[in-house]
């Protein structure tokens, strides 16, 4: 069965979501699925600010890029009192891998990964919630893994992290809820982006032979179910995780 290539590329009307005068942040947003998320947000008329790292490559990017180690509480405090206006769209994205067995892998592989994935959104409530709380509106979306509910070999740093993400989810569903404010997760499976249209075949063939659709979806696919949970459409929904993974999980 031969692997589809990336259809990123393709077209997609996101005028139905309407976020004019909202402010957003997305974190890991200036490539891959964050930057789908990012633009098309900026698309929808958002505000859009972008939290990374590595911010090498976005120079012509429609949003505003901040260089924030998110694993840093006083780096993520720091920028976000800096925004011109205080965030009501929250998309907690950033991610990373370093993937080895359990047996193989050293205190600083399990502390970043932990650090960014799961750390770095904590920080990231924790910044925006008080402003969120105080305008009665707020919605936050993380982005979690299939790996996080199923487990995945060789990924113990990564899948715990996702895990713990999908339950800091709905804690922060239960808590915040009563401030108007909705808190969401989406659980992709193996999404077509650069990185993984880099690896061997073989990974993405596994990936999609574990589909029942037979297709694996791109960035913009993932992108439509961020929006959704952001938009007024999902104003009543808080505390879920929505798999987008083609039927990988099942």
């Amino acid at each position: 069965m031969a692997v589809q290539k990336n259809d990123a590329a393709k077209a997609c009307d996101y005028s139905a979501f309407g976020f004019k005068g909202r402010t957003a942040i997305v974190t890991g947003g200036v490539r891959g699925l964050g930057r789908a998320i990012a633009d098309a947000l900026v698309a929808a008329g958002a505000e859009v600010h972008v939290f990374d790292w590595d911010i090498s490559g976005a120079e012509d990017a429609p949003f505003t890029v901040h260089k924030v180690d998110i694993s840093s509480s006083e780096s993520v405090n720091a920028a976000v009192s800096a925004l011109p206006s205080p965030p009501e769209l929250l998309v907690n994205n950033a991610g990373i891998t370093r993937d080895k067995r359990i047996v193989n892998m050293s205190d600083e592989d399990w502390a970043q990964v932990i650090g960014v994935n799961l750390t770095g959104a904590f920080n990231l409530i924790r910044a925006t919630a008080p402003a969120m709380s105080a305008s009665g509106f707020g919605r936050i979306v993380n982005i979690a893994s299939i790996n996080g509910i199923r487990g995945k070999f060789g990924q113990a740093n990564y899948t715990a992290a996702k895990a713990g993400l999908i339950g800091l989810t709905k804690t922060a569903a239960r808590e915040l809820g009563a401030k108007g404010i909705t808190v969401n997760a989406v659980a992709p499976g193996m999404v077509l982006t650069d990185m993984t249209l880099a690896l061997d075949e073989q990974f993405r063939q596994k990936a999609l032979d574990e589909t029942v659709l037979k297709a694996l979806p791109a960035a913009p696919d993932l992108a439509n179910a961020v929006l959704f949970f952001l938009s007024d459409a999902a104003k009543f929904v808080t505390g879920q995780v929505l798999k987008v993974d083609s039927g990988q999980y099942i």
